[in-house]
């Protein structure tokens, strides 16, 4: 049952980011977006680049979670996206808060599941190789 949940929840997670990150790329085109939005998300992409930089992670981290593959990689990627989608919605823009506070939970399940992979990570004194 563990194991159909967690591909259950990679696999949201994939598909949201995916489709996130290929609206963001209808938006640097100049197309309309096939998901509408948020003008407060958009004010913070003041220079393209930066929206072009996240859109791609995005896309490249939502494909990696579809296919299985480099996931400790990927949850490392999306942790700053992740927190920064939750609190734009927390603080500016309430319409899909409700879809930030999903992903923040899907996201922190596939955190726990792969907790093993940072644990060195947190070591005080690591020994060199």
């Amino acid at each position: 049952m563990i194991i159909i949940i967690l591909h259950i929840t990679r696999l949201f997670l994939g598909v949201i980011f995916l489709v996130g990150g290929l609206n963001g790329y209808f938006v640097i085109f100049g197309l309309d977006p096939f998901i509408a939005t948020s003008p407060e998300a958009m004010a913070l992409f003041e220079f393209k680049y930066l929206l072009i930089a996240e859109k791609t992670l995005e896309i490249l981290c939502g494909a990696l979670l579809l296919i299985n593959l480099f996931i400790p990689l990927v949850l490392t990627i999306l942790s700053p996206i992740v927190v920064n989608i939750f609190l734009l919605h927390l603080f500016l823009d309430h319409s899909l808060l409700l879809l930030a506070v999903m992903l923040v939970i899907a996201y922190s399940y596939l955190l726990f599941y792969y907790r093993n992979n940072f644990k060195s990570l947190l070591e005080k004194k690591p020994k060199p190789y």
